[in-house]
Formats: C-alpha cells, sequence, structure tokens
C-alpha cells in the first residue's frame, strides 16, 4: 500500500511539473528525480520558496509590473525619470529592459496584447490605466516596447493612435537584425525593419 501511495506522490509531482512552461515530460522527470535524491531540507526550501512568492509579490497598482511593497521598486524610486513610459506586454518585459542599464524612466504594463483570435482587446488590457496617467501632463514620451509580432504590431498601432492625440510623443523600440545575424538568413520583416531603424555613421 505504501508503495502504491509513493507511486501516486510521484506522478502527482511529475504531473505538476509537466504543467509547467518549457517543460516537457522529460524535463519534469529530471526534476522529479533530482527533488527525490535532494535531501528534505532542499526541498522544503523550494516549496517555501514557491509559497513566499505566491503570498508576497502582487502586481503594482500604478504599473502593473510586479511588486513586494505597496509600489513596484521602479514606481517607488523618486530618481527615475517620470517623463518617460515604456510600454510592456508582460512584467518579464520590465525585468529584460532593466538589464539593458539603458532606460530610466518608468514603465506600464499591459498584461498581454490585443489578440482577436484570442478575444483579447483593448478593453481587457491596462490601456485605460495608461490613458489615466498620461492625464496629468507630466509624461512627454510613450515608448512602445512590445514584441515585433503581428499581435505586438497591432497593440503598438492601437495606441499609438489613440495616445498621439493628446500631445504626448509615442515612439517605438527599433528592431533589426540581431548582433552577429547574417543577411541571408533574415526574414523579410527582420530585414525590411533594420533597413528603416536605419542610423548615420
Amino acid at each position: 500500500m505504501d508503495r502504491l501511495n509513493d507511486g501516486h506522490a510521484l506522478q502527482r509531482l511529475l504531473d505538476e511539473l509537466g504543467r509547467l512552461p518549457g517543460i516537457g515530460p522529460k524535463s519534469a522527470q529530471r526534476i522529479a528525480y533530482y527533488l527525490l535524491e535532494a535531501d528534505v531540507e532542499e526541498a522544503r526550501r523550494l516549496a517555501t520558496a514557491i509559497l513566499e512568492v505566491k503570498e508576497q509579490v502582487h502586481f503594482c497598482p500604478i504599473c502593473f509590473s510586479y511588486a513586494t511593497r505597496d509600489t513596484c521598486d521602479v514606481c517607488s524610486d523618486a530618481s527615475r525619470d517620470r517623463t518617460t513610459i515604456c510600454v510592456v506586454s508582460e512584467p518579464r518585459d520590465v525585468s529584460a529592459i532593466e538589464r539593458t542599464g539603458s532606460y530610466h524612466g518608468l514603465y506600464h504594463v499591459l498584461g498581454g496584447v490585443i489578440s482577436p483570435m484570442d478575444k483579447i482587446g483593448p478593453e481587457q488590457l491596462h490601456v485605460k490605466e495608461l490613458l489615466s496617467r498620461l492625464a496629468s501632463g507630466e509624461v512627454q514620451e510613450v515608448i512602445l516596447a512590445t514584441n515585433p509580432d503581428v499581435e505586438g504590431e497591432t497593440t503598438a498601432t492601437y495606441l499609438s493612435r489613440i495616445i498621439r492625440p493628446l500631445g504626448v510623443r509615442v515612439s517605438r523600440l527599433a528592431s533589426g537584425l540581431p548582433v552577429g545575424g547574417d543577411l541571408e538568413y533574415a526574414d523579410e520583416v527582420t530585414l525590411g525593419r533594420a533597413i528603416e531603424a536605419r542610423r548615420e555613421v
């Protein structure tokens, strides 16, 4: 009976790990067997970390990025440039831009992109809240940093159309060839964007 229960426990762990994005059956097995061989304290630390992040991390009420206090670290940082807002799709995009060290303004997380196929329109995103932030007149530029795919482009075009009449400058992240990329392997859209985003040297 105990052996049967052990089997159920292992299968349950494999099932739960398999639900994680990017984790296939083989990866789930590797992680499960690693945890089986780890000592109890290591497994407990992992379980505690997962529970703590669920209990302590929430969405910032201003920009909708992740926060552990009332507002996120960026919104509560008085040294940030408050005249610029960078609009991204997901909280993880904030981390990616922060890692560059090139941007010192504020952020606004939409919580997704416009996708008619998935029945996601502007009403399902934090667009209304973005417009409220722009109403103060303090923001001079909005940088649209959605992904350069169909949904990201649709979202950027929509936002540009409703923000420009407010007298706020709207810019879009340049996208083009990656460093070390070969022209012959670039798709037409990427190559076209690289030409459009060319700069004087």
